[in-house]
Order: C-alpha cells, then structure tokens, then sequence
C-alpha cells in the first residue's frame, strides 16, 4: 500500500467554500468543496474504489461536496492525519474508532449497526473442549491482532467467563481456514458470526462439526468519524444528512459484493461513545491501555 504524504490541505477550503442548507431548519452550513474520507480497514485505493466506490458516490450527493478516498496504511497512520486535519472523514471500525478518539479526538457522527456483529467462540467437535472453562491453557485463534469481533470480543467473552487471557495462548493466523482447527494444530477460533457461517459454507460442513462454544453480546457498530478541525456545525450537518439518507446510504453499501454479507439488515443511528466502552476494556485486558490514552 502506499502511503499518502500528508499535506495540510484540508486548511485550503476557506477560498472556495460551498453553502449547504439543513434539513428541517432555516440556517446555512459552510462546508469545504472537499472532504477526504478513509476507511480504516481498506487495504489501499484500489480496495477503496472496488467496494467503497457506490457509498463514496452517495456521500457526495447527498453533502453537496466532493469525497475524495484517502488510502491508509493502518489506523496508527489515519490518527496524525485526523489530527493535523488532512484527513477529514474515516468509516472505522470499533477498535479503530477507540484509536481514533484518543490519539485524534475524532469526533464521532453515526454508527453503522449490524444485527449479527458479535463474536463465537467455536471448536472442533473432537478436540474435547466442551466449555469456556476448558480453554484454560489451550490456544484460540483470534485471526488478527487487534480486531474488534475476532480478537476484542473473545477477549471480552474470556472476561465474563473470569478467564484471564494469561491462561491461554492467543494465536494471530490471519488465515479464515478451518483445517487447523480440524487436524488441532489450535483448540478453538474466534471469528464474527458472520464470517463463522462463511468459513463453514466455503468448507461445506456444518455447525455439528465445529459447534460454538460461547457466543458474545451484540457488538457496537462501525463509526462514522471526523475530524475534531472540523467546525461543529458541519459535523452535525454531515450527521443529519446520512441519517436522513439512510435507505440510500445502506442500499449503495449493500451493493458492493464485499460488503453485501456483513452490513445487511444494518442500521444508521447516532453514536454514543460510552457504548465502546467494552471495547476500551478489551485493550486494557491485553496490556495495550498505552494506545487508547
């Protein structure tokens, strides 16, 4: 991927500004004639325009202003770029919004919330695991440090359970195969649901042969962000027009085959920041408190 310089040019708009009404009230909003917009999770601008294209098209119809994708290496790379004001606009997930807050005061506009987005625990039907319990000393598979359902959440799960993850390994494979839970190279995986009933269909078996162990509560949903240099007015301007273009918004995302699965059935509501407070708690368990301070 490759790394956007960041150059101050959101400081630029104040030549050419555009005028935008809002909706349901008689005041004028100034918004810039350009906002950049990253998705954190967007491995670069090619990914950014083959599923985030019909969303970015909407967006600008329905602010009035041209978006322009803003690719990011990883979420430690959008934060200074939050910060300074060269990037105005981030679609984040969870665990990158925690990040996102504290190091960038990224101020938080809607959420994105999926009906499914919680995380299971599952094993292999043979390995003998038959409770949360019995992971003391065993391996999970989280997929990749760090995320909000497969890594987070498990740890969230592990918290209720009075399991502190010192008790057993936490693997990062990065792999969405279940082989290495069958042949019990690990003990048990964690995944979304959503991506637990894929790896099942993809490897046609069934949830008998890698029944969930425990399943976690409904995750908060992904978080439309800005930056805090944005004028307060235009962030509530932005905040009205996705809520009040939802159907559209949702329909453009559902229409990217990548994105179709995991986002169907989702809802735009408000944000409330002490929902991902679950999440702050998850960094806390696993000793990275220092990157959400």
């Amino acid at each position: 991927m490759r790394r956007r310089n960041f150059l101050g040019y959101s400081f630029l708009f104040l030549a050419g500004c555009t005028t935008a009404e809002k909706l349901g009230s008689s005041s004028k909003v100034t918004i810039p004639p350009k906002l950049s917009f990253a998705v954190t999770d967007a491995k670069g601008l090619e990914e950014l325009q083959r599923d985030y294209e019909p969303f970015r098209v909407v967006l600008e119809d329905v602010l009035e202003t041209q978006i322009e994708f803003f690719p990011v290496d990883n979420i430690l790379d959008a934060a200074p770029a939050m910060l300074d004001g060269t990037l105005d606009l981030a679609w984040a997930g969870p665990s990158e919004y925690v990040i996102l807050n504290s190091r960038a005061r990224a101020k938080p506009i809607v959420t994105l919330k999926r009906p499914d987005y919680f995380t299971v625990i599952f094993v292999h039907r043979d390995r003998g695991v038959r409770s949360i319990a019995d992971l003391k000393g065993k391996t999970i598979d989280i997929w990749k440090l760090g995320t909000t359902a497969s890594h987070l959440g498990a740890v969230k799960i592990l918290l209720d359970a009075d399991l502190k993850t010192s008790n057993l390994k936490l693997v990062a494979s990065e792999s969405q195969d279940l082989q290495p839970l069958k042949i019990g190279e690990i003990d048990a995986m964690a995944r979304p649901m959503s991506r637990y009933q894929s790896m099942l269909q993809e490897a046609e078996t069934s949830a008998d042969e890698y029944p969930i162990l425990a399943r976690g509560s409904l995750l908060p949903g992904d978080v439309f962000v800005a930056s805090y240099q944005l004028n307060s007015e235009v962030a509530e301007f932005i905040s009205s027009q996705i809520l009040d273009n939802r159907d559209r918004l949702l329909e453009a995302i559902l229409s990217s085959p990548e994105l179709a699965n995991r986002f169907r059935g989702s809802t735009w509501e408000v944000a409330n920041d002490t929902d991902y407070d679950l999440v702050r708690d998850a960094y806390r368990e696993i000793g990275q408190e220092s990157i959400i301070q």
